[in-house]
């Protein structure tokens, strides 16, 4: 497998306290020290990359907005600093550099360790620590740059993948799949929510449920639908804030229910699409939690 690492994200800077600091994608790199796999630096995303999900004004807003010193707010809770731009474009660079890899037939399976996330970002809005949707764009770049036929991103983040929700809406070929904890920021992914081709799968969790809620709601509904669909490549928004140390929400998944739903998603993965799978890093703010989550993950999706 392929692991591509981002350190311009140690420079992307958040105000003291903030829980998407800079030690979370520290503990990342600490989690993967040992694993075997090919690694690469993720490289810069051109403004035309970004461009395949977000219109040029909002390209070029928040560009404008990037402080030459200090940190100002982007919005509520995302905020930017010196660093946080080329780190921006290379969570953008790293996805579209591991699906260029998978793609290839180089490698089965990628995961991309970066910061900042990227699920919470619209069209035209930074939010929920996230300035860019990194896996939309990705699913944009296989679609329109390699031709593919149809995509499925599934995100498992704790918080609904918004962001990539909004991007892929009218996307007929990309089929996006988000299980969350529901009521939770940012308040949307209801069942209702379906895509404007009936390509959104909403898989709400109520606060309390543990990871035998969430095997049970994926074997019933998530991955038939998976199946039905019939990907050319999988891609995860791999957040690890469903665990039950996490501070943000409150589902009870432990590290073997990231192993679990991972496993998962790499079976039928090799049953449609010769098992290239693409994953890039999402939320997990408890580091003991958000190490673990990422080790149990890894190492699903390494080669076998």
């Amino acid at each position: 497998m392929l692991l591509v690492t981002n350190p311009a994200g140690l420079s992307h800077e958040m105000p003291t306290g903030h829980p998407e600091r800079i030690a979370r994608l520290e503990t990342v790199f600490a989690a993967l020290a040992e694993v075997e796999a090919e690694r690469m630096e993720a490289p810069m995303a051109t403004e035309g990359d970004i461009a395949l999900c977000h219109p040029q004004a909002h390209i070029d807003a928040l560009r404008d907005a990037m402080p030459a010193t200090g940190m100002v707010q982007i919005d509520a809770d995302t905020g930017a600093s010196p660093g946080t731009w080329e780190a921006a474009l290379r969570g953008v660079g790293g996805c579209l550099l591991a699906v260029d890899q998978v793609l290839s037939g180089a490698h089965k399976r990628a995961f991309v360790a970066t910061r900042p996330p990227g699920h919470h970002a619209e069209k035209t809005r930074a939010m929920g620590f996230c300035l860019f949707g990194n896996i939309a764009i990705a699913a944009r770049h296989a679609l329109e740059r390699h031709g593919l036929s149809r995509v499925a991103v599934v995100d498992f983040d704790v918080h609904h993948g918004n962001g990539t929700q909004d991007l892929l809406w009218d996307e007929a070929r990309a089929l996006f799949v988000s299980s969350h904890q529901m009521p939770l920021y940012p308040g949307s992914g209801a069942p209702g929510e379906r895509g404007g081709s009936d390509n959104v799968l909403n898989i709400p969790l109520p606060p309390g449920s543990d990871g035998q809620a969430m095997r049970s709601r994926y074997e019933a509904n998530v991955f038939p639908r998976l199946r039905e669909w019939k990907p050319d490549l999988v891609l995860i928004s791999a957040g690890f804030d469903a665990h039950a140390r996490d501070p943000l929400a409150n589902l009870l998944w432990e590290a073997e229910d990231f192993a679990w739903i991972t496993r998962e998603l790499v079976n039928i993965a090799g049953d449609v699409c010769g098992g290239r799978v693409v994953s890039t890093l999402e939320g997990g703010y408890d580091l003991q939690g958000l190490g673990a989550g990422v080790a149990a993950h890894v190492a699903e999706l390494e080669d076998v």
